[in-house]
């Protein structure tokens, strides 16, 4: 099931848009300002992004500039602001599309499930191969490459960077990591940290891909290049 969150100052547009959408199939989550919707996206995984312009305290297009730091899935305007200009600018901070108040349900539906539709032809090409943003792994090769070019990691450096990879989106704590890559319940979990620490290092050093969760664990973030 596909999770939307819906951002908009306006409870009931906020209410009616999410009961259609779960009328639909999909998961909502309602947020009213755009620093709730920062911390949502920071700690939770969705689908798709309804993002209002006009709210107090955070525009929607600054809330969409710190988004576009942590996620990479799709983000719609829903806005009154119908300007050239404004749909411009959008488009250039990071939204993938535009819709104008009022506007037909029918239709912010059918764009709801067009991008989400898109955005899982994006994710994974393969059962053994996993591209997100500029990294690919080969899971049945051992091979990682960044940028097109092949990467060098130790045999338990690729399959922490698998796990990761194949789990991209969702908070993983440190308890989890190790009994899953080091399948054991026994020994030292710092071993996690240092390991993230070197796989930073070789991959991902501006700490793009791989965020801390702080008290929670480490994220995979879902990060799509921009072909």
């Amino acid at each position: 099931m596909a999770r939307i969150l819906i951002v908009d100052d306006e409870k009931d547009i906020a209410e009616l848009i999410s009961d259609v959408l779960c009328d639909e199939g999909f998961e909502t989550v309602i947020k009213n300002d755009g620093y709730a919707a920062i911390e949502e996206v920071k700690n939770n995984t969705f689908d798709l992004i309804l993002l209002d312009i006009m709210m107090p305290n955070l525009s929607g297009t600054e809330t969409c500039n710190k988004i576009r730091d942590i996620v990479s899935c799709p983000i719609i305007f829903v806005t009154a602001k119908n300007q050239t200009l404004d749909k411009l600018l959008g488009f250039e901070i990071g939204a993938d599309d535009y819709i104008t108040k009022p506007f037909v349900i029918e239709e912010l539906v059918a764009r709801v499930k067009a991008h989400i539709r898109r955005e899982k032809r994006l994710t994974v090409t393969s059962s053994n191969i996993i591209k997100i943003g500029d990294i690919c792994i080969n899971k049945e090769s051992y091979e990682v490459k960044k940028n097109g070019e092949f990467v060098t990691l130790s045999t338990k450096e690729f399959e922490l960077l698998s796990y990761l990879m194949t789990n991209a989106g969702v908070v993983l704590s440190k308890e989890q990591i190790y009994n899953s890559v080091w399948k054991t319940e026994y020994g030292d979990i710092g071993t996690v940290a240092v390991n993230i620490k070197g796989l930073r290092k070789k991959i991902d050093p501006e700490e793009k891909y791989i965020i801390t969760i702080w008290g929670l664990g480490y994220k995979f973030v879902k990060v799509v290049d921009n072909d």
